[in-house]
């Protein structure tokens, strides 16, 4: 919610500055996020009227204008805008002017014609990104003033960042009452006389939805000049709250959305067939809204009907064959409760998020209607000119929202809050916030204003009157009595693994199990993913089915903020059709090792990942992994392994594929793995036996073999391993090579042998008998040659 200033003191002026005030409300439970300058800084800018407008001699594209500046003498002023025109207040720059940005305007010649100053657009005054033309005063905008004093530019715009609760505060009304209570003051609303109703004719209306819609009221306005010209202050104040002026009308009901916090519709009363009916869509119905796109109407959906059928989903947006235009003579202004729960996650489902929704969903006062409705026509008549008619409203009480009867003990206030609050500030802080308050034996019985959904028991009470009293007033005590918290301490296999990627580097992160749709289809083709069918946004469309997905955009996110070096692990549930598998994932990219004068730059590369995982699947007593070649469609082929223990697959190591590193616009590769934990228990092997260490010494022997190249190195240490598995401990590859002097379908493997019996020390002949033991094994597997 975005709150200028001086708008608000218009309501009520507390005397603050507007960082005082932000902080305040923010102590108050209304968070300032932001504070910024209405405008930016700029000199020497008046209003000026345009008195004549000739072709520059010299230029096509340029106008000689003569402009009125206050200043005695018509000023000659050079000007390439289209819509200049005689009779025009525009902004003018004098000489010696300082625009947004440091430009100084200075008299010169342009293209031979004196020029003395600037003609502005609202871009050029930095109060808009994109404009077209000049920015158009009111006519009546008094000539010569100063435009800052005129626009009442020297202003300061707060956004709050308000919870879901506080709906009431999404209006200047509602930040006022907020002030008020704040301050010890009195919020004043703007005068607004009310308009006579003219003899009209009324539109026939119908509610057929009584419990999503219990209050709907309408009036018909005549007349509208379609020459109106929304004003200079309230053009303004639509800009410092985020909108554009696009129509008189729609400005003037999301003024008053603004102001007031209840949202409005104005429908073109001549294209309108027959009554309105308030009603829930029926199958099959369709509307082309206002931004063009066709909703497809489900039957849950509360929509205005008339006799052709929906004009408007209530509450979120309406229709585009009825919106009001350049061309409108006669308006049905709309003026409605709808029930929050008619109305939550509709919007979302069409893909929208409107301010009127915004508001409907959390909760709008349902007494608001008629105040805002006449606060509207008196504006629109003012402004447009036109005949307003007799107001029509059709309720159903038994349907709007009980306000609750609270009771509010003040012995429960004063243990709640550690102090005594004296009995007049407690009732006069709840009174200040719109509340009816009377004493009772125990406390005080208290009725919430209708604008407050969020007041339903006690506890609610006591802190309304902990936040206007001050947090920092109440008393700091000490406990009477120590209460020990033992610490939270993270046992079993989910901390082990947390631990142990912790101390090899790796940070864990939390991701959505939402991910986009298309970052899916993209890593995972081959899985459908479940899609979620009201999505916060078309960033989380999807369940993932893979943990890659938030990974990799967790890298993405860190690359783009320089960080070059990222170890990163995920432990979280995937979703695939009805299994729902936990699932531990990591991503390395960048350095192997931290930056030091010691370490190199090497990048961490497919082995040292696999040396983390082989680990991980130690810890988890997985038996002895098998890595074996893969394939996946977002790893890089070549650089991909299926890792498999106790005979099943269980996970899957890899290089990022370099066409998704290209589609992710990644300035690293990452190597990533997945394992699936479940699989892994079920391969885990039986828990560790003691064996005693050998007290005879150990032996170690090289064996170089040429080996074909389809077969992998593993087999063939699995090979030796199994020829004398009560003499050989340990098999390690410590040399492959491929090139001169080895045959193109050939490989070199040298592995070393770690031979060691528990009886007796080994001779040449055991030693002897034992490599010829691993010689015939390996033949049995392929053929291989021994390299002398």
């Amino acid at each position: 919610m975005r709150l200028s200033q001086e708008w608000l003191h218009s309501w009520i002026n507390p005397g603050w500055s507007a960082r005082e005030l932000g902080e305040r409300l923010t102590m108050a439970g209304l968070e300032l996020e932001a504070l910024e300058a209405a405008a930016p800084a700029f000199s020497g800018v008046v209003v000026g009227a345009v008195l004549r407008v000739a072709p520059h001699p010299n230029a096509d594209k340029l106008r000689l204008t003569w402009v009125d500046a206050g200043r005695g003498e018509p000023l000659q002023i050079v000007c390439g805008a289209a819509n200049v025109a005689e009779g025009l207040r525009v902004p003018v720059a004098l000489p010696g002017a300082v625009l947004p940005g440091g430009l100084s305007i200075r008299a010169a010649s342009v293209r031979g014609e004196s020029s003395a100053g600037m003609l502005c657009s609202a871009q050029e005054l930095g109060l808009e990104e994109k404009s077209e033309g000049l920015l158009i005063l009111d006519p009546d905008a008094p000539v010569g003033q100063d435009l800052r004093t005129y626009l009442a530019l020297d202003d300061e715009i707060l956004t709050l960042g308000l919870t879901p609760n506080r709906a009431d505060c999404l209006s200047l009304r509602g930040l006022a009452r907020e002030v008020a209570a704040l301050a010890g003051g009195t919020p004043v609303a703007p005068a607004a006389a009310p308009v006579a109703a003219a003899d009209l004719p009324s539109l026939a209306l119908r509610v057929e939805a009584p419990a999503a819609c219990p209050r709907y009221c309408g009036q018909r306005i005549d007349g509208i000049d379609p020459r109106a010209r929304t004003p200079d202050w309230l053009r303004e104040r639509l800009r410092r709250a985020g909108l554009r002026a696009i129509h008189p009308v729609v400005d003037v009901a999301n003024y008053v959305m603004l102001e007031l916090g209840q949202p409005l519709h104005a429908f073109d009363a001549g294209k309108l067939q027959g009554g309105l009916q308030v009603r829930l869509a029926r199958a099959g119905e369709k509307l082309v809204l206002l931004d063009g796109a066709t909703a497809a109407l489900a039957p849950d959906m509360l929509v205005i009907a008339d006799e052709a059928g929906p004009q408007a989903v209530a509450g979120i947006m309406g229709g585009l064959a009825t919106a009001v235009d350049g061309n409108t003579r006669s308006l049905f202004l709309e003026s409605a409760f709808f029930a929050p729960a008619a109305l939550a996650g509709r919007a979302r489902r069409l893909g929208l998020h409107t301010d009127a929704s915004h508001r409907f969903e959390r909760g709008v006062d349902p007494e608001l209607a008629p105040a805002a409705l006449a606060r509207a026509a008196a504006l629109i008549v003012e402004i447009c000119g036109g005949r307003a008619g007799p107001v029509q409203v059709l309720e159903h009480p038994e349907h709007l929202p009980a306000r609750p009867q609270i009771l509010l003990r003040r012995q429960r206030l004063a243990r709640i809050l550690g102090a005594a609050i004296p009995d007049a500030e407690v009732a006069g802080i709840l009174g200040a916030l719109g509340m009816a308050v009377s004493a009772v034996g125990e406390g005080w019985q208290v009725c919430p204003p209708s604008s407050r959904f969020d007041l339903r028991i006690e506890a609610d009470l006591i802190e309304e009157v902990a936040r206007i009293h001050g947090y920092a007033n109440l008393p700091v005590t000490l406990p009477r009595a120590a209460l020990p918290v033992p610490p939270a301490v993270e046992s079993g296999e989910p901390a082990a693994l947390r631990h142990l990627l912790a101390g090899r580097d790796y940070h864990e992160v939390i991701t959505y199990s939402f991910v986009s749709a298309e970052w899916q289809a993209r890593i995972d083709p081959e899985c459908p993913a479940i899609p979620v069918r009201n999505p916060i946004s078309q960033e989380l469309g999807v369940m993932r089915t893979s943990l890659w997905p938030g990974l990799l955009q967790t890298l993405h996110y860190n690359l783009n903020r320089q960080q070059q070096r990222v170890r990163i692990f995920e432990l979280g549930r995937v979703f695939r059709g009805e299994e729902q598998p936990l699932m531990l994932g990591g991503l390395v990219a960048g350095p192997h090792f931290p930056l030091s004068w010691a370490n190199d730059r090497q990048p961490a590369d497919f082995f040292d990942v696999k040396g983390d995982v082989e680990a991980l699947l130690l810890e988890l007593r997985a038996g002895e992994p098998v890595f074996q070649a893969g394939a996946h469609r977002a790893l890089h082929p070549g650089q991909t392994a299926d890792i498999r223990a106790g005979g099943r697959w269980v996970g899957r190591l890899g290089t990022l594929h370099p066409r998704l590193l290209q589609a992710l616009d990644l300035s690293q590769t990452p190597v990533l793995f997945e394992l699936d934990l479940q699989a892994l228990r079920a391969a885990r092997a039986a828990s560790p036996c003691y064996t005693g260490l050998s007290r005879f010494p150990a032996l170690r022997r090289d064996l170089a073999l040429l080996v074909p190249r389809s077969v992998p190195a593993a087999e063939i240490a699995a090979a030796i391993a199994a020829a004398a598995p009560s003499l050989i401990r340990e098999v390690q590859l410590f040399d492959r090579y491929q090139g001169a002097g080895i045959p193109e379908d050939q490989q070199s493997l040298a592995f070393s042998l770690l031979l060691q019996s528990d009886e007796k020390t080994l001779d040449d002949e055991a030693i002897s008998q034992a490599m010829e033991a691993v010689l015939m094994r390996v033949r049995q597997v392929c053929p291989v040659t021994l390299r002398q």
